[in-house]
């Protein structure tokens, strides 16, 4: 396996292949003074680079096989220090030769221009690609496999080993981040607009029974109810989460909450603004101009009506000359009464005023109009709106998702050209420009009437500063944290809890979350998307049956592997319209089967898994003869 890349998901990548998978990686990165380096090192870039020194002293100690490869004796990979993944860099980290390579660099550029050297130097090398350009990421994977099915002569079949799978980091992550922001407690993926919904269950009370939903996913860490608790990871043993358990186990787990699959299709509530929002056609005024017209109206209406009094003319009429007399276009009353001429000259003085209000309001009005292409403001009276601090890849993403669901986002970013600044603006989504960490910038965000806070920018102490003054302001705001390092995130997750044990808080890592993903589409599987369970990953994946005796002729009760596997959905399209009962049925998932359903070859199915429960359900053997579903995944 070969890993390019320039940033921190390249090393969790490795790390994953390595630690789950038990692959041999090469990791071509760009030389130490020239990387792009995370503000704190994280746990897996340690084990990462502390795996990747072992190699560089066996190599050294051995020395290379005959053809630049690993020795007979040598280590288990090997980091290759390269500015660019040029043609010559591809072939010195061994692509010729390789079962797999990621290309994960932050440019797409960059990475679709290294993804066509290997696949001519390699075309039965099965590809990765990192690309935020979806719509471009689809075109490349029809041209790079049409590619590959010319050089070998084969048709896309699924005995070509050779695939290319487009995937992005942003949208592994959005639907996490988005749905915890939502409801705190809901993990969504997507994909080819397939939603699954996972939510986190308090512990029943005394006589109460909990709703299993389709399944219970996971148990959660047994210090997850208490207020000074950590959040659950690998190292927590017991006390962490216990992914996929059997009904014994959840009996057994007084006092744990569980993640269940309630339903397919995401139905989050669409927060409404609280208070209400201002009419669209009000906020083109400022609050001062507005009381100043309704003074004006209110003084011309007085004078009407004393000028009715005074003259005995019906009111209409009254009103009539009184606006003529507003706008100095009646006669002078000469001949008239002194109450008469004294009211003409009170409302000529109403018109004198009126006219600067007038002109007020026509430049207010121009400059609204002509700010709405640009950035608009936090409309007065917001609230019950989601604060969301960085319009960068994954800010972006979590916007859109936001925007989907019809929830009221104000964004704040401090770089008037960042990559989400335009979406923004075709969403018309106001955003405050100005540093979070200075005072004032999430008030004019409207934080202290906001439903929920979301932390994305690259920086982990600028996303822990907005928090921390976020809570100073409201305590029980729920807040959602972007946070690279895992022992970092916990660190806070722990502090925060203490400190606010009333409040809502979760911590998140982007290549925590994605790295799953990437390494499984590396092993050749049609992964769906990622779920994270405090601080672990849990796994979706479309599998064919056909090939692993784990799940070939038994039930589905008989294939599920407590804390591994577990079968959820039955593709009726790809196992020839087959449904649930034995019959045919149009082409979907089924999902609830039942646990005496038989299982066959000719299956597709959607299984929840650990990341090495997938490994071995699926082997490293099977994965390198293209076991997993073949062709693109997205």
């Amino acid at each position: 396996m070969v890993v390019c890349g320039d940033d921190g998901l390249a090393h969790r990548l490795a790390a994953e292949l390595r630690g789950v998978y038990g692959e041999q990686v090469t990791l071509v990165v760009p030389p130490s003074g020239r990387r792009v380096r995370q503000p704190v090192v994280g746990r897996a870039r340690a084990a990462s680079a502390a795996f990747l020194d072992l190699v560089n002293a066996a190599v050294s100690r051995t020395g290379a096989g005959p053809d630049g490869g690993d020795g007979p004796d040598g280590g288990d990979g090997l980091e290759v220090e390269a500015g660019e993944p040029t043609e010559d860099v591809l072939a010195e980290a061994g692509v010729g030769r390789a079962a797999a390579l990621a290309l994960v660099y932050d440019d797409d550029e960059t990475n679709i221009r290294a993804a066509l050297t290997a696949r001519r130097l390699n075309p039965r090398l099965r590809l990765v690609l990192r690309l935020y350009n979806r719509r471009l990421g689809q075109h490349i994977e029809e041209l790079l496999d049409q590619a590959a099915a010319l050089a070998t002569g084969e048709a896309r079949t699924p005995a070509l080993d050779a695939s290319t799978t487009v995937l992005s980091d942003a949208d592994t992550a959005a639907p996490a981040l988005a749905a915890t922001a939502l409801v705190g407690t809901s993990k969504v993926v997507e994909t080819d607009g397939l939603l699954l919904r996972a939510v986190e269950r308090q512990p029943p009370r005394p006589g109460e029974v909990a709703d299993p939903g389709l399944c219970t996913l996971a148990l959660l860490s047994a210090t997850s109810n208490d207020p000074a608790g950590a959040d659950g990871s690998e190292e927590s043993g017991d006390q962490g989460p216990r992914l996929l358990p059997d009904a014994a186990a959840v009996a057994r787990a007084t006092g744990r909450g569980t993640v269940v699959l309630e339903q397919v299709s995401y139905s989050g509530p669409a927060l409404s603004a609280r208070g209400g929002v201002v009419p669209p056609f009000a906020s083109l005024f400022s609050r001062r101009l507005r009381w100043s017209i309704a003074g004006l109206a209110a003084c011309v209406v007085a004078l009407a009506v004393a000028l009715t009094l005074v003259t005995g003319e019906h009111p209409l009429h009254a009103t009539y000359v009184t606006l003529l007399d507003l706008f100095a276009i009646n006669e002078p009353a000469l001949e008239g009464s002194t109450g008469e001429q004294v009211l003409q000259l009170l409302t000529g003085l109403m018109g004198l005023l009126l006219l600067p209000v007038l002109l007020a309001a026509v430049l207010e009005a121009l400059g609204t109009f002509r700010t709405a292409t640009t950035l608009r403001k936090p409309p007065r009276g917001l609230g019950g709106h989601v604060v969301l601090l960085g319009l960068g890849k994954i800010g972006t993403r979590v916007l859109t998702r936001l925007r989907e669901l019809h929830i009221p986002v104000v964004c704040v970013e401090s770089d008037p050209e960042a990559r989400g600044m335009a979406t923004a603006r075709r969403l018309r989504v106001p955003v405050v420009l100005g540093d979070v960490t200075q005072e004032g910038v999430l008030e004019a965000a409207k934080i202290h009437r906001a439903h929920s806070l979301l932390a994305l920018t690259s920086v982990d102490t600028t996303n822990l500063e907005a928090v921390l003054y976020a809570r100073s302001v409201r305590a029980d705001l729920r807040v959602v944290l972007r946070l690279y390092d895992d022992d970092f995130a916990t660190a806070v997750y722990r502090t925060l809890r203490a400190a606010h044990p009333g409040a809502l808080t979760r911590s998140r890592s982007v290549t925590h979350l994605a790295a799953p993903a990437f390494a499984g589409a590396m092993m050749g599987r049609q992964i769906l998307g990622a779920i994270p369970v405090e601080r672990r990953v849990l796994l979706f994946a479309a599998v064919r049956v056909a090939g692993h005796p784990q799940l070939e002729g038994r039930t589905v009760g008989e294939a599920f592997r407590a804390g591994a596997w577990r079968v959820l959905a039955l593709d009726t399209e790809a196992s020839g319209g087959r449904g649930a009962g034995g019959g045919t049925q149009a082409p979907g998932l089924v999902w609830d089967l039942p646990d005496t359903y038989v299982l066959r070859g000719t299956d597709r199915v959607v299984l929840a898994a650990t990341r090495r429960g997938l490994a071995e359900l699926l082997g490293r053997r099977g994965a390198r003869r293209g076991a997993g579903v073949p062709g693109s995944g997205s």
